[in-house]
């Protein structure tokens, strides 16, 4: 049976959303290609080109970059949740230093402050 797998893309400055692509792995030839028995060249490339383009439509409605299509398992590292030896998926917590971002705001006010005090300084003359 075929599955369905997301990879993210790298956003950019002008995307609203986040950029993936939808992989699909496991596909059977015979799921997207119908039997070539008695058909002309033709008319295989012909269906061909049509499964190309209903791929593209079935992207640009899901807001995909593109969808990928395998007969093998495409295993996508980013989509493996670490487990610990317990079973138990393994969470991680990460807090952000907000140290750099305490004297960032420091300064600025600082700054804000001095150019207020030259402010009333020169509307005082």
């Amino acid at each position: 049976m075929a599955r369905l797998q997301i990879l993210q893309l790298p956003e950019d400055a002008g995307d609203d959303r986040p950029p993936f692509v939808l992989v699909i792995d496991q596909a059977r030839l015979t799921d997207f290609y119908p039997s070539t028995e008695g058909k002309s060249i033709y008319q295989v490339a012909q269906e061909r080109l049509t499964l190309v383009d209903s791929l593209d439509e079935m992207a640009d409605r899901l807001g995909a970059r593109a969808v990928l299509v395998f007969e093998d398992t495409i295993d996508i590292p980013a989509n493996e949740t670490p487990v610990a030896p317990d079973g138990y998926p393994i969470r991680v917590r990460v807090e952000g230093d907000f140290n750099q971002f305490r004297d960032q705001v420091q300064a600025e006010i600082a700054k804000a402050q001095a150019e207020l005090a030259d402010t009333l300084r020169r509307s005082a003359r």
